[in-house]
């Protein structure tokens, strides 16, 4: 069992955020439904965790529980829920990062997280449909994963993936599917905050997406904040006191932002391309010295 465990933290520690977070949320369903049982068997019932992780839609209510707008993007109370929300995420997580960086995607989980409890809560509390239901509660990873799914698809529309019995697909195409769907099933009696959740996760996705394009990084700020909690919790390491040094830096090095990043790496495709394109209609022998020393330059990497 010991051997499990340590396997299980170093795959954690190795993992990437797409897989820290798989964890996180299958750990906590684990450890809910283990509590769930010992509850169970000593018949104690006037406790519900859960309640007091998902976040309510009582406004009064939820002053008293600020943790909620958090917790509740980490809990799921069925298999299922959590099955279909961690495969979303695994395999959208596994396209966003292949244009952001983890930060990012870690960033943009927990702002939409917070868009959906928003957009639940002002729901439950305006719309008359809504607001006759009474007072409720609200958890699951769903308006977390939707800003990925809607932030990875309208950054690159035209990637495509695989689907059984349908075959390549673009993913824009999916996203735009499944809000349609949740939009469509707003006035369903079943699970009326999570798909209210879910269009304000994918509203959040979107306008990330659409601000990245222009330059700009919405997800910046929480990057810093999630960054200055983590660090409440690292041990400071002792270093022995050493005689300074001056060090000298250049300085002409400079640090890529993701944005700009995605930037020239875009443009230095663009130019690859054009390359092709001239190769193709008229030979290697045609490219200039420094188009062949672009193109054997790409190849190498």
């Amino acid at each position: 069992m010991g051997g499990i465990i340590e396997r299980l933290k170093q795959a954690y520690r190795r993992g990437n955020v797409v897989t820290r977070l798989i964890f996180i949320n299958v750990s906590v369903f684990v450890i809910l439904k283990v509590i769930d049982v010992i509850f169970t068997l000593f018949n104690v019932y006037a406790f519900d965790l859960i309640t007091y992780l998902g976040i309510p839609s009582h406004i009064p209510l939820l002053i008293h529980r600020l943790w909620t707008p958090i917790s509740y993007m980490f809990v799921h109370e069925g298999f299922i829920h959590l099955l279909f929300n961690m495969l979303w995420l695994y395999w959208f997580g596994k396209i966003f990062l292949q244009q952001f960086s983890g930060r990012s995607l870690g960033s943009l989980y927990v702002l939409g997280g917070l868009a959906g409890a928003l957009l639940y809560v002002i729901a439950f509390n305006t719309i008359p449909y809504y607001r006759d239901m009474g007072r409720g509660w609200m958890i699951g990873a769903s308006a977390s994963v939707m800003a990925i799914v809607m932030g990875a698809a309208f950054y690159q529309p035209e990637t495509r993936v695989n689907l059984l019995f349908l075959g390549q697909i673009k993913i824009i195409y999916i996203a735009i599917f499944a809000f349609v769907l949740d939009f469509l099933s707003l006035s369903s009696p079943t699970n009326p905050g999570g798909h209210v959740a879910h269009i304000g996760g994918a509203l959040l996705g979107y306008f990330y997406a659409s601000r990245y394009l222009k330059g700009r990084d919405i997800t910046r700020w929480m990057s810093r904040a999630i960054d200055g909690v983590v660090g409440l919790f690292k041990p400071r390491a002792k270093t022995p006191k050493r005689a300074r040094m001056k060090v000298k830096y250049k300085a002409d090095v400079r640090h890529e932002t993701d944005w700009e990043y995605n930037q020239r790496k875009r443009t230095e495709q663009e130019e690859i391309d054009a390359i092709l394109d001239k190769l193709k209609q008229s030979g290697y022998s045609g490219l200039s010295s420094e188009e062949k020393k672009k193109l054997f330059d790409a190849s190498r990497k």
